[in-house]
């Protein structure tokens, strides 16, 4: 494990073993952070936020709670996960809201997925497994495994395999296949599966 001097990580916090936290980011009260996982510089981890293994948080990204990336998880710069459906700083009345006035939502991220740079999930929002978010989209609804999505809204453009490049139309209909790995898929009414061995 590896902590930058410069880094604010509570000492509540679980971090696995490998991990680097890099300088100036902030892991905060009851995060876990899974093994060999890097926490870029400036990122920030939210309170009780939950990161599996092999997770990679570039600079700047802003992980709020109560966020949930499982396994193989990539979160590019500037990345921000949002947690209030109806963020207020004040109640009507004009009184200063506290952190008991209302109640988080979250993003999770699914197995493999990537969330391109300058992104924001609008929780309560789900990525899919090995879906992959294009640079500077803006998610508002579910994103199916597999899946590219692009755009503000964003919207499906394209499939993806576990190797993050686009598929290729296979050889029967409703069939995909990746051109670096080989490995296929199937189609079924805007979901896409591993096609069994």
């Amino acid at each position: 494990m590896r902590i930058s001097q410069s880094a604010d990580v509570s000492p509540e916090a679980v971090i696995g073993s490998g991990t680097s936290i890099w300088h100036l980011a902030q892991v905060r009260e009851m995060a876990v952070v899974g093994q060999d996982c890097i926490v870029g510089r400036g990122a920030y981890v939210g309170t009780g936020v939950v990161m599996g293994d092999n997770c990679k948080l570039q600079n700047y990204a802003l992980v709020y709670e109560p966020a949930v990336l499982e396994d193989g998880v990539f979160v590019g710069p500037a990345v921000v996960f949002t947690n209030d459906d109806f963020p207020r700083s004040v109640d009507p009345d004009g009184s200063l809201k506290r952190g008991d006035d209302w109640e988080a939502v979250g993003v999770t991220c699914r197995r493999g997925s990537s969330i391109g740079a300058r992104s924001v999930c609008v929780a309560p929002v789900t990525i899919g497994r090995w879906a992959l978010v294009a640079a500077g989209s803006v998610v508002t609804k579910d994103v199916p495994d597999f899946a590219l999505v692009a755009g503000v809204p964003a919207r499906r453009i394209r499939w993806v395999g576990r190797a993050g490049v686009p598929l290729e139309a296979g050889p029967e209909p409703d069939t995909w296949v990746c051109p670096r790995t080989g490995e296929m898929y199937i189609e079924d009414n805007e979901s896409l599966t591993e096609a069994t061995q």
